[in-house]
C-alpha cells in the first residue's frame, strides 16, 4: 500500500513539476512569441495630432488573430478605437484629420467595407460602402474615398452580387484559365475579374468607376493602395497597369489620366522593367515613382523618379546611390522624401532631397520601417533582433526617437534574451560578407556550443536587424545553439553588383559564402564542430538542398518550402529565370547546372522536409519530390505537411508545432547546450 501511495504522489508531482519548469522558462520560446502583440504600419493626421496603428493579438486556444486600431499620442496615451474581435485594417485619415476611415467586415457584411469613425466627437463607426465584391487599397483625397475592387467587367453591382451567390452555391469546384496568371502566392486568380479603382463621396452616395473607362486594369497578380494615387485636387489619377499585351511577362507601367475622361496615357513606355508606386507631391506639381531597369530581375535597384506634370518629363533622382528606394513619402513642402532603406543589414530611415537627390541617414542602429508624416515629425515602427516592432516618433533632424506605445513591455521585461553581433568574413571572390551571429543567454566563450546555421530565402532579401516570428534566431539560440544569418551574395542592401552576382548562377557564389561561414565557425574555439546543423526556407531551402548534395560538416538539415527541382518550379506563380535568361528548353544548361535534384546521388544527410499545400510560390510537389528522393536513397528523413498553410507557417498552433518539430529534429543530431 505504501508503494502504491508513493506511485500516486509521483504521478501527481510530475505534471506540477512540468508546469513549474514551464513557468521558470523565461527564454523567448515560441509559446511566448505568440503572446506578443504585433504593431502594424502607422498613419497620422496631417497635423500630427492623431496617430493610429493596427495591433494584432493572438488567441492560441482559438487559433485566431484579432486586429484592432489603436490611437496614440506622444504623452504615452494609447486607447483602442475598434472593438475586440472585429478585424480592422487600412486606417486612413480624412484631409482635415477629424475622421478615420478603415476597412472592416461587420454584422451582415459579405466582404470588407469602408467604415468612418469620427475622432473629434463621440460616435460609432458608420459603414460607407456596400460593395458586393469588397474593397481594399483605400485612400481619402479631397471629397472622396478611393478604393480598389475586383469586379466583373460589364456587370452592375446587383449582377455581381448574384454572380457571387451563384459561385458560392454551385456544385462545380473547377477553375479555368486561358492565360496567365493563374495564382498569386497562396490564392487562385479568377481570370474573369479585373481590379479597378472606384470612388465614393465621403458624405455618402453612388460609387463611381474611375479606371474602368481607360480599358486598363491594375496588375492582375497583385494590387494595393501603392498601385495608384490621386492628385491632391482630384484632377488626375496615376495607376499601374500592364503596358503590353504579354500576360506571361507583364510590363508594369504607370498610366496617367484625367479623372472622368476616357483615355489614360502611358508615361513610362520606354522602360521594360517595372515602374511602380506612383505618388503625387503635396503641391500637385510632380509625380514620384520607383523604377527598375532590368526586366525579370525583381531585386534590381529601384531608382526614385520624379515626373514633372507640366513639362511631362521624368528625371532619375537617385542615379548615384546604390540602394533601392521602393516605399517613400513626400515631405509636406514637396522638397524631399522620407523612406525606409534596406542598408547593409539594417533598415534605416533616410531623407532624400527632391531636387539634388542627395540622401541623408536619419537613423543608424536597429531597424525602422513604415515611415509616415506626423506634422513636422516622422512616425514609424522600430524593431531589432531583441524586441518586436514598437511605435515611435522620429525627429527628422537628429533621429532621436520617442516611444509611443507600451505593448509587450511587461512580457519582455520577464524574457531572458541572448546577445548578437555583426561580423564580417571573406566569401566568394574574396568579397566581404556580413553575418549576424546570435549567442544563447549566459554564453561562455570558454565552453563549446553547437551551431545552427540559418540560410535566408529570397534570395534577394537580406536579413536585417529586426524581429522575426517565423524564423527567430533568438528562439533557436534559446535552445542552446549559436545561430547565424549570413547575408551571402545575392542579398539586398549591399548594392546592385552584389545582388546581381548570383544571376543566373544561383549556386556557386552563395554556396561558397555558406562554406566560408561554416569555416569561420569551425575556427572559433567556442563552436563544437561535431554538433553543427543548418537549414533554410524557400531559396534558403534551395541552397540547403545544394548543401545536401555536396560535402559538408552538418549532422542534420532543415529544408522548408525549397526550390528543389528547377524544371518543375515552372508550376509556380512566377518564373525564376526565364524572362531574363530564357526557358529551360532554350538554355537547358543553366537549369541543369543549378538544380539541386541533379546531385541526388550524393544525398546522405538526415533531413527534415517541410511544406504547405497552399504554397503557390514554391508548389508543394517540390517538397514531396525531395522527400521521396531521400527515402528512396535510404536517408533518414521526415516530411511534415501542412494542408492549410502557404509559403509560411502562419497559424499559432501550426507555428508552435513547427518550432517544436525543428527543435526535436536538431536535438537528435546535435545536442543543444554548452559543454
Amino acid at each position: 500500500m505504501k508503494k502504491l501511495q508513493q506511485l500516486w504522489l509521483l504521478l501527481l508531482w510530475l505534471p506540477l513539476a512540468a508546469l513549474a519548469s514551464s513557468e521558470q522558462d523565461n527564454s523567448l520560446s515560441v509559446e511566448r512569441m505568440w503572446q506578443l502583440e504585433r504593431i502594424g504600419s502607422p498613419v497620422a493626421s496631417a497635423d500630427g495630432k492623431f496617430i493610429v496603428a493596427p495591433v494584432t493579438r493572438f488567441d492560441v486556444k482559438a487559433d485566431q488573430g484579432h486586429t484592432r486600431l489603436w490611437l496614440f499620442d506622444d504623452k504615452g496615451q494609447q486607447q483602442p478605437l475598434t472593438a475586440d474581435g472585429m478585424r480592422a485594417s487600412e486606417a486612413t485619415f480624412s484631409p482635415d484629420g477629424k475622421t478615420l476611415a478603415f476597412i472592416s467586415q461587420r454584422n451582415k457584411d459579405e466582404a470588407g467595407q469602408i467604415y468612418l469613425l469620427p475622432l473629434t466627437t463621440p460616435g460609432e463607426a458608420q459603414r460607407l460602402t456596400e460593395v458586393p465584391t469588397g474593397v481594399y487599397g483605400i485612400k481619402w483625397v479631397g471629397e472622396h474615398l478611393y478604393f480598389i475592387s475586383r469586379v466583373w467587367p460589364g456587370k452592375n453591382w446587383e449582377e455581381m452580387a448574384a454572380e457571387l451567390k451563384a459561385n458560392k452555391d454551385k456544385k462545380v469546384s473547377a477553375w479555368q484559365w486561358n492565360a496567365l496568371p493563374y495564382s498569386q502566392f497562396d490564392h487562385w486568380i479568377d481570370e474573369n475579374r479585373q481590379a479597378h479603382v472606384f470612388r465614393i463621396p465621403a458624405k455618402g452616395g453612388d460609387v463611381e468607376p474611375v479606371t474602368q473607362k481607360f480599358g486598363r486594369e491594375l496588375p492582375r497578380s497583385s494590387q494595393s493602395a501603392s498601385s495608384y494615387d490621386v492628385h491632391p485636387q482630384e484632377r488626375l489619377i496615376a495607376f499601374n497597369a500592364n503596358g503590353s499585351e504579354n500576360s506571361v511577362d507583364p510590363k508594369i507601367d504607370i498610366f496617367l489620366a484625367t479623372i472622368g475622361s476616357d483615355n489614360a496615357e502611358n508615361i513610362t513606355p520606354d522602360n521594360q522593367a517595372p515602374d511602380s508606386s506612383p505618388t503625387f507631391s503635396p503641391d500637385g506639381k510632380s509625380l514620384a515613382f520607383s523604377r527598375q531597369k532590368i526586366h525579370g530581375f525583381y531585386a534590381d535597384t529601384a531608382r526614385l523618379m520624379v515626373y514633372d506634370l507640366a513639362a511631362k518629363t521624368s528625371r532619375e533622382l537617385t542615379s548615384n546611390w546604390d540602394r533601392s528606394v521602393s516605399n517613400f513619402v513626400w515631405s509636406n513642402d514637396s522638397r524631399s522624401f522620407f523612406a525606409s532603406i534596406d542598408d547593409a543589414g539594417t533598415s534605416r530611415l533616410y531623407q532624400i532631397d527632391a531636387r539634388s537627390g542627395k540622401e541623408r541617414a536619419i537613423t543608424k542602429d536597429t531597424s525602422f520601417n513604415s515611415p509616415a508624416l506626423a506634422g513636422n515629425m516622422l512616425v514609424a515602427t522600430n524593431e531589432s533582433f531583441l524586441y518586436p516592432a514598437r511605435l515611435v516618433k522620429v525627429d527628422i533632424r537628429n533621429g532621436r526617437t520617442t516611444r509611443l506605445d507600451s505593448f509587450n513591455d511587461e512580457l519582455l521585461a520577464k524574457t531572458e534574451f541572448g546577445s548578437y553581433e555583426s561580423v564580417t568574413y571573406k566569401g566568394a571572390d574574396g568579397n566581404d560578407i556580413q553575418m549576424w551571429v546570435h549567442y544563447p543567454a549566459g554564453f561562455d566563450k570558454s565552453k563549446k556550443y553547437p551551431l545552427f546555421l540559418l540560410i535566408h530565402g529570397g534570395p534577394h532579401n537580406a536579413i536585417t536587424d529586426s524581429f522575426s516570428y517565423r524564423w527567430n534566431a533568438q528562439t533557436f539560440s534559446s535552445w542552446g545553439y549559436v545561430t547565424a544569418w549570413p547575408n551571402f551574395h545575392g542579398s539586398s542592401g549591399f548594392g546592385q553588383n552584389f545582388a546581381d552576382a548570383i544571376n543566373p548562377d544561383w549556386r556557386t557564389k552563395p554556396l561558397a559564402d555558406i562554406q566560408a561561414a561554416t569555416a569561420w565557425f569551425q575556427n572559433q574555439p567556442w563552436i563544437d564542430t561535431e554538433r553543427m546543423v543548418a537549414g533554410g526556407a524557400s531559396y534558403g531551402g534551395y541552397l540547403t538542398s545544394i548543401l545536401l548534395g555536396t560535402e559538408h560538416p552538418f549532422k542534420a538539415l532543415l529544408i522548408h518550402a525549397a526550390v528543389y527541382n528547377m524544371y518543375s518550379q515552372m508550376a509556380a506563380d512566377f518564373a525564376v529565370h526565364s524572362t531574363r535568361f530564357g526557358n529551360f528548353w532554350d538554355n537547358p544548361e543553366i537549369y541543369k547546372s543549378i538544380s539541386p535534384h541533379y546531385a541526388a546521388g550524393n544525398f546522405n544527410t538526415p533531413t527534415l522536409v517541410i511544406h504547405g499545400q497552399l504554397d503557390y510560390r514554391v508548389p508543394v510537389g517540390q517538397g514531396f519530390e525531395l522527400f521521396r528522393t531521400l527515402q528512396s536513397r535510404g536517408v533518414e528523413s521526415r516530411m511534415i505537411y501542412f494542408p492549410d498553410e502557404n509559403h509560411w507557417i502562419l497559424k499559432p498552433n501550426n507555428s508552435i508545432y513547427w518550432y517544436n518539430q525543428v527543435k526535436d529534429w536538431m536535438t537528435r543530431f546535435a545536442e543543444p547546450g554548452a559543454r
